[in-house]
């Protein structure tokens, strides 16, 4: 019992320092001054892991459709455990999508640490001493994610403030726990690694997949409910959700939070729940939305990244590369909003 008292007294201190040292930075780009490093960090900007070497760096740059719908979150200290840092970035889309991205942003991180201290604590007291706590850490997280996020969506379809039946978002994001790090998905934004081989030679490793409609077990899904995938004459390539009868709503991801109106159709907010052991030959994580994805291959952004000296400009540099991309290659189609996390695991090697 004394266990599980303490793991709810670090919840409880965890969310009270979520709270009262959010001192998110202003501007755009990345931290130019040496001010004191918040425990929250909710736009772009940098943030030093305390007692560990991570350092993460965010950028997110509106596009030429509007709103920027783009937002995300880094939280150094997760669960008020040292070495443990919670990374999330969140893509609205539709009239309201900014605010549901929002409201996803500032719900998942308490929910997913709420249902993972019930988790642990149930582990402990049902752990016969045959299997050691560290070896369900990711089944913990798992479930933990998967039931956060339930919650999560229901409650956004409960809520009277705000109207997400044809407005969602995706959201993509992960726990680093030691050397471990879970990533979980709903929609169309990715992670991408960058590692070393014994060379020297840093590569790209895709850590998750692209959440869209026409992704076999997807559209098998989607139209066991009744719902469509197929794509617009005017967009060839580009697979969409709609309802059986109606040209509606046209989701270009088939995982979201939100958009209830085709929710019986297939469309679900279950997250793809992964693991990577971290490793001394891996030197960084990204994560970005559709906007970086949609004109630059995982090889391009790794290499932006590693190019980059100053690491407080690396979410920036890429970001800048994303915009110029989408006016050299799509100069017809409006610039998308482009956001990306970059987690660094290691120290700056000397210069």
């Amino acid at each position: 019992m004394r266990q599980i008292s303490s793991l709810l007294q670090g919840l409880a201190r965890s969310l009270s320092v979520g709270r009262d040292r959010d001192r998110d930075r202003k501007g755009n780009g990345a931290g130019d001054g040496k001010t004191a490093v918040p425990a929250v960090l909710r736009t772009s900007g940098t943030l030093w892991g305390d007692g560990s070497d991570t350092f993460a760096a965010v950028c997110s740059r509106r596009g030429e459709k509007g709103i920027n719908q783009d937002c995300s979150i880094v939280w150094e200290g997760f669960g008020c455990q040292e070495g443990t840092i919670f990374c999330g970035i969140f893509d609205g889309h539709g009239p309201w999508g900014h605010y549901v991205a929002k409201v996803v942003r500032d719900s998942l991180p308490p929910s997913l640490l709420c249902h993972w201290q019930e988790a642990l604590a149930l582990a402990s007291l049902i752990d016969d001493g045959k299997k050691k706590l560290g070896d369900c850490q990711f089944d913990l997280w798992k479930r933990s994610y998967v039931a956060a996020c339930a919650a999560v969506d229901d409650e956004l379809r409960r809520s009277r403030r705000l109207d997400a039946v044809q407005s969602g978002c995706t959201a993509l994001s992960i726990v680093k726990q030691g050397d471990l790090m879970v990533v979980a998905n709903v929609g169309d934004s990715r992670a991408v690694l960058g590692t070393t081989y014994g060379d020297g030679t840093i590569v790209a490793v895709q850590l998750t997949v692209d959440l869209k409609p026409n992704l076999p077990q997807e559209k098998e899904r989607i139209r066991r409910c009744n719902g469509q995938v197929y794509c617009l004459a005017d967009e060839p390539g580009v697979h969409r959700v709609w309802q059986p009868s109606r040209e509606s709503p046209g989701l270009a991801m088939s995982r979201a939070f939100g958009d209830y109106c085709v929710k019986d159709c297939g469309v679900i907010s279950t997250p793809e729940v992964t693991q990577r052991r971290i490793g001394a030959s891996d030197q960084f994580v990204i994560l970005a939305t559709d906007g970086v994805w949609d004109v630059l291959s995982n090889d391009e952004a790794v290499q932006i990244v590693a190019g980059t000296l100053d690491r407080a400009k690396a979410a920036k540099r890429l970001v800048e590369c994303a915009v110029r991309a989408w006016r050299r290659k799509r100069r017809d189609i409006a610039v998308d909003d482009c956001s990306a996390i970059c987690l660094f695991f290691h120290p700056s090697p000397p210069s």
